[in-house]
């Protein structure tokens, strides 16, 4: 995978607390042993820039996205804010929505699923219906915004934020995400990318304790309404 190196974040809100941007796909929410440079990387280098900062840039990680994934990602730029966002997502008070094209019509065409997952060193989310060794709860709602003739677009709400939480358990329901061959997709889509996207996400800002909803545009390869 190539570095963006020097590529502008696409920010969607920002304060003196806050930066909200929108992760493409195919870059690193943080850095790993890849040597890629990351939206973290990404996003500090901007602030750097942009205010004048001398010396290193703070900024706390709050949650991340799948490297394939697109969408919402939010950083604290205090350390104040850091904390109190944490605590928000620990607690899940805060409302986590995607968006994803998957394979076929799920039935029904709105549901609440409840799985448990456990993390493989393979880097894969194996799902089962009841709790074993080394599996954590996963909850998730959908509900189908549109038909096509192969395929539905769906809305997600995420109640837990578990690995590959959205890609494993709608694959386990038969119905794998467009693009998603770790998760049995028949269909492939160009540079390995999945159709699912952080499409919305609701918080209490850490200072003001005002409700923030941002919102992310679609993936460049997302089909028109």
């Amino acid at each position: 995978m190539t570095s963006l190196q020097s590529e502008a974040p696409s920010v969607l809100y920002l304060d003196n607390h806050l930066i909200a941007v929108c992760k493409p796909a195919g870059v690193l929410t943080q850095a790993d042993d890849s040597g890629d440079e990351s939206l973290m990387d990404q996003v500090k280098a901007w602030i750097k820039i942009e205010f004048n900062k001398p010396g290193n840039v703070f900024l706390g990680l709050i949650h991340r996205l799948d490297r394939n994934v697109s969408g919402v990602v939010l950083f604290a730029r205090t350390s104040k804010g850091a904390s109190r966002l944490s605590e928000q997502f620990r607690d899940k008070t805060t409302e986590k929505f995607y968006r994803a094209i998957v394979e076929g019509k799920p039935q029904p065409e709105q549901a609440s699923l409840s799985h448990h997952l456990r993390k493989e060193k393979t880097l894969k989310a194996t799902v089962f219906q009841r709790s074993g060794k080394d599996t954590q709860r996963a909850e998730l709602e959908y509900k189908i915004l549109k038909n096509y003739k192969n395929t539905s677009l769906l809305e997600i709400k995420l109640h837990t934020g578990r690995f590959h939480q959205i890609r494993a358990q709608l694959a386990f329901i038969g119905h794998s995400i467009l693009g998603d061959k770790k998760y049995g997709a028949v269909t492939s889509l160009p540079e390995r990318q999945v159709a699912l996207y952080a499409q919305r996400l609701i918080f209490k800002h850490p200072i003001s304790k005002e409700q923030i909803c941002v919102e992310s545009p679609p993936p460049p390869f997302w089909p028109e309404d």
